[in-house]
Parts: C-alpha cells; sequence; structure tokens
C-alpha cells in the first residue's frame, strides 16, 4: 500500500455505487472505514431512527469483514476523532459524501481546517446547488426544477461494490457498535435496502401512479428510511426509475415510473432548497407568512402527538408513527394540514416531532414537507391550502381499512362515522372510549384563511 486514508461514513452506509469509497480507494491506498458517534447528533431524542442507523452500522460491517476490511466507530466531536485517527493510522486524508445541513456544513467546514477532506456527492444525484436557473439563481417552485433536473445529462449507472478492500491494522481499535435491534418494519442494511427496491419495481412501480396515494394499499416504496442513511444510493433510484419508465411495457406503467421519479425529484428540491436557504431551519422560507399568529396550544399540541383529536384518519397516522416511526407520505400531508391549518399551530411544533419520531427523518425533507404543508415554504398555492379531513379519509382510504388499523377501538364504527367524526354515534364513542371532535374543521378553515393572509 502506498497511502493511507480515512472514508469518513455519515450518511452512506453502503459499499454499492459510493462515490467517497470509490475515490478513496484510487491509487491502490489503505482505506480505513471510519464512523463517529457525534455528540451533537446522538443527543437528539430519535429512538428509532438512531435503532435503525445502529443496525445499519451492524450490517455495514459484516459486509466490510466479508471484504477483508471492518468499520472502526469512534466516539467525540469529529475533527478531534479525525485527527486523532489520523495520526493513529498515518492517514494523509479524509473522504466523506457531502452533506447539506447547516450543522453538517459547520462541521465540514471545521474538518477541512484542521485536516486534508475531500467531499463528493452522493446523498443526492447532482450536488445541491448544480441545478440552477440560466442566471444562476436557485429554483424555488419545483416544476421548472424538476424540467431542469430531467434536462441535465444523468451521471451514468450505479457502480458495482469492490469485490476485496484494505485490511484495516489491528492496532485502530473500535467501540463495539449499539445492540439495539431496528425497528420491525424497516431492518437496516444495503441488502435489505436492495431488496426493496427490487420488490418495488417488480410488484408495485407500475401502478404506483394509481397506489400512491391511497393509505390502504402498499402502493409507495417505503425506501424513505434507507435513501435517508444511503443504505441505497440516489443514483440507484433514480436509475432505477428511468430504466423502468425506458422499459415499461405499457403507458400505465411508464406513468408509474415517471411519477416515482418525480418523487425522488422532490427529494433533491428539498435539498437543494436548504442548501441555498438554509435560514429555512429556523423560519418561513416565505417571509411574508413569518408573522402567522399561532396559537399556543399545549393541550391540543399533545392530543395531536398522541392520536386523540377526534378525527379518525388524523389519529391513525399519528398512532402509525408512533407504532412504527414510519407513516404514509399522503397521511403525513393530512396530520400536517391538520396541525397547522385546523389548530393553527406553528408548523416547527411538527417538524420537531417529526424528527424526533421519524425513521426517515430528514432534515431537508422533512422541513421541506413540513413548510409546504403549512403553506410557509416554496409551494406557489401556499396558504389557502387546507386539507378536509374527513374528505381526504374518504378519498384516499375508503373502506376504513387504514384506520381500523392504527385504530382497532374503532373497528366497529360504521364507515360514515370513520371517515367524519360527527357521524360517530354516541354509543360507538363511549364504546371506543374515543374523543370528540377538538376542533370544527369548517369553523377552524375560516379562522385560518383569515389570519393566514400574507403581511
Amino acid at each position: 500500500m502506498t497511502d493511507t486514508v480515512l472514508w469518513w461514513l455519515r450518511r452512506d452506509l453502503r459499499l454499492e455505487d459510493n462515490p467517497a469509497l470509490r475515490l478513496a480507494l484510487n491509487g491502490d491506498r489503505r482505506v480505513v472505514p471510519v464512523f463517529i458517534l457525534d455528540p451533537t447528533l446522538m443527543a437528539r431524542p430519535a429512538e428509532k431512527r438512531q435503532a435503525f442507523l445502529f443496525a445499519g452500522l451492524r450490517a455495514l460491517d459484516a459486509d466490510l469483514r466479508d471484504r477483508g476490511s471492518r468499520l472502526v466507530v469512534r466516539e467525540g466531536p469529529p475533527v478531534e476523532v479525525l485527527a486523532h485517527l489520523s495520526a493513529e493510522s498515518g492517514a494523509s486524508a479524509v473522504y466523506a459524501e457531502e452533506d447539506i445541513s447547516p450543522y453538517a456544513r459547520r462541521r465540514d467546514a471545521q474538518a477541512a481546517a484542521a485536516l486534508t477532506l475531500r467531499l463528493v456527492t452522493g446523498a443526492t444525484v447532482f450536488p445541491a446547488g448544480q441545478v440552477r436557473k440560466a442566471d444562476g439563481s436557485p429554483y424555488t417552485v419545483f416544476t421548472p426544477y424538476s424540467k431542469a433536473w430531467k434536462a441535465l445529462p444523468f451521471p451514468g449507472a450505479p457502480q458495482p461494490a469492490p469485490a476485496r478492500l484494505p485490511a484495516v491494522p489491528d492496532a485502530l481499535t473500535s467501540l463495539p457498535i449499539p445492540t439495539t435491534p431496528a425497528p420491525a418494519d424497516f431492518p437496516a442494511g444495503e441488502a435489505e435496502a436492495n431488496r426493496r427496491l427490487g420488490a418495488f419495481l417488480d410488484e408495485r412501480i407500475a401502478a404506483y401512479a394509481d397506489t400512491r396515494d391511497r393509505m390502504d394499499l402498499e402502493g409507495t416504496s417505503a425506501l424513505s428510511p434507507y435513501l435517508r442513511f444511503g443504505m441505497l444510493s440516489a443514483r440507484k433510484a433514480a436509475w432505477a426509475a428511468l430504466e423502468s419508465a425506458r422499459l415499461a411495457p405499457h403507458p400505465q406503467a411508464r406513468r408509474g415510473a415517471e411519477t416515482w421519479l418525480n418523487e425522488l425529484i422532490w427529494r433533491e428540491f428539498y435539498h437543494a432548497i436548504l442548501y441555498a436557504f438554509p435560514f429555512v431551519m429556523q423560519t418561513a422560507f416565505n417571509p411574508g407568512l413569518r408573522g402567522v399568529p399561532w396559537r399556543n396550544a399545549p393541550a391540543e399540541l399533545e392530543a395531536w402527538q398522541q392520536g386523540r383529536t377526534g378525527y379518525p384518519v388524523v389519529d391513525a397516522a399519528m398512532r402509525q408513527l408512533a407504532a412504527t416511526g414510519w407513516m404514509h407520505n399522503r397521511a403525513r400531508m393530512i396530520v400536517a394540514s391538520f396541525l397547522t391549518k385546523d389548530l393553527l399551530i406553528n408548523w416547527q411544533a411538527g417538524e420537531r416531532w417529526f424528527m424526533r419520531n421519524l425513521v426517515d427523518g430528514d432534515p431537508a425533507a422533512n422541513n421541506g414537507g413540513w413548510q409546504w404543508a403549512a403553506g410557509t415554504g416554496t409551494d406557489a398555492a401556499p396558504y389557502f391550502r387546507i386539507f378536509n379531513p374527513s374528505l381526504q379519509s374518504a378519498k384516499f382510504d375508503p373502506q376504513g381499512v387504514y384506520i381500523r388499523r392504527w385504530l382497532p377501538e374503532l373497528a366497529r364504527a360504521s364507515l360514515a362515522g370513520l371517515h367524519d367524526p360527527n357521524h360517530l354515534t354516541p354509543g360507538e364513542r363511549r364504546a371506543a372510549n374515543y374523543p370528540p371532535p377538538i376542533v370544527d374543521h369548517a369553523a377552524a378553515r375560516e379562522r385560518a384563511l383569515r389570519l393566514y393572509r400574507p403581511t
């Protein structure tokens, strides 16, 4: 070996199609894979997501050992840990995948000032700042962004994992990876990510455009946790969507693949927004809606968090989140609209709750989704979009299958009552010990329209 370098893993827990690993391996170098338990990140309460991360690290370590390497896990402030490990190993440089959250950018700037740090794109298909208008300014509306994204030359097919990797010196010690099991619905690791991708491509992508909003069906890919931690590369997912569209046997299948690609581009768009406008983590993107008179209603916020609002579709979604660490995307829009428009509670309270509970909690996508639902973000049709939970329920869970699954106390309630709480009889409500609605939707809608008007 002519040189030793560190491969600093953050949210790219895979060997296939990993540009940081591929670049680190250039020149017949010894590569030391390292993951740092950053106290700043570990201190944030997100039990299910951290459990998924730890399980992913164990899976990655097993994959590395199969190829002759192993993962070195250390704990502490990243720059200090990297400096110590570089001295121990004689490493001349650190290779990592770029991350664009405000904290990550500050951390990486500190690392670059102290060490030779090489960053490469990998969390998204294109660098977060690449898809721009002709004048160089960032896009702030999705549709023109997506058209520009699709017009760029795609950066090639995903690259295979290396068959063998250099051994890591025995002298480099590693902390044990926490043994917390992954959430039951989301086994962690690159192999599981690829299995799920294959199943989605084989079984569901053709109908995706028609089924993705149905909460009672298995119509989505459910790959978001694996994309969040890079157990599946964004490029591989997008390549799969493009290939599925190209090879589609009929127009419906092509539409399904193209619709899924658009969803992947939404993820890229929100990364681009956070990169260009990091202030969105602190305040509304739309300056005209920074003065919305949000209500301080802790009891109603707690009812929303616990799935006790009296609106079955909202409560079912919040129970799904509590039980699994995941929520159907249509359900996310419904509960976010309910919190911000019906209850008039600040979207940031919902954003924080989701980040605390989601296995796939991602700063860019979570912030973008919440600001979209609240009407404070980049959307061209903002504040007057207010979801009617009863209509949403009837349209996207027509037989009440989703609601009955997550609200078993309402299993015997009438279908009309499942969709509209005003149709639950007093007897049904008493038998289920189910609360009355905490707000009247029609009145709340008028209140939101009145108070939301931009200043």
